[in-house]
């Protein structure tokens, strides 16, 4: 299964048609890209991306809305590049 926009659970995304992100890619610690959290191109390729880079076998709908309510509520708003994201929800994904 694909996580595509029809799948996101926030409608609020902005789609800036210049940012149309189709590959998603490993996600690793030296990852400095800002991650725009209300621009639903970004979104879905990070959340594509960090199912990818944690071995997750498919992007199935609830795993991936769950990540998409967590970053956008329970990680700081002072977390901004993806490897930051990355590595908060990892180490608070059991307590959420």
């Amino acid at each position: 299964m694909q996580f595509t926009k029809a799948d996101l659970f926030y409608t609020d995304y902005r789609w800036n048609s210049g940012a149309q992100y189709k590959h998603a890619r490993i996600i690793i610690d030296t990852d400095h890209t800002e991650l725009h959290r209300t621009e639903g191109y970004e979104m879905l390729h990070f959340i594509t991306s960090l199912a990818k880079t944690w071995n997750w076998p498919d992007t199935s709908l609830k795993p991936c809305q769950r990540l998409e309510r967590i970053i956008r509520e329970a990680v700081p708003a002072t977390i901004k590049t993806h490897a930051g994201i990355k590595e908060w929800i990892a180490s608070n994904y059991a307590r959420l």
